[in-house]
């Protein structure tokens, strides 16, 4: 047995693009529109790390999502939780749960998907903002 991939359904995949891509980080591997189903789906992963992928699934007619919290949340190693964590900020992603001890955070994609970002190896020192700042949300 193998992992292949997470599904996420997104409301509109170009916010979704440029969330994951963009900002996160991700690179879009493949793309299937099916005329007759009326969906896209995208499959993305991290660069270098193709196994693990996400593939975003788009309904073409409008439909609203909840939270789905019974879903959980994607999870990625990162190489600086804070450099990346500030990249997300910057492009006005609200951080849910930052990296206070330089090891975890949580972010929402646009359609409420929470992302658990992990700090590669050891934690990173204790820094400003992230030391201070308060959780938002719920993640």
């Amino acid at each position: 047995m193998k992992y292949l991939h997470t599904m996420v359904r997104v409301k509109d995949v170009d916010d979704s693009l440029a969330f994951y891509c963009d900002l996160l980080g991700l690179v879009e591997l493949r793309r299937y529109d099916s005329e007759q189903g009326r969906f896209t789906l995208v499959f993305l992963a991290a660069p270098g790390d193709e196994e693990a992928q996400v593939e975003l699934t788009w309904n073409w007619d409008p439909e609203d999502y909840d939270e789905g919290r019974n879903f959980g949340h994607l999870a990625y190693e990162v190489d600086d939780i804070y450099g990346l964590c500030q990249r997300l900020m910057d492009g006005g992603v609200t951080i849910g749960r930052p990296p206070r001890d330089g090891h975890m955070a949580f972010v929402r994609s646009p359609d409420n998907i929470s992302i658990e970002l992990l700090q590669k190896g050891d934690a990173l020192p204790a820094q400003e903002p992230w030391a201070s700042m308060e959780n938002s949300g719920h993640w």
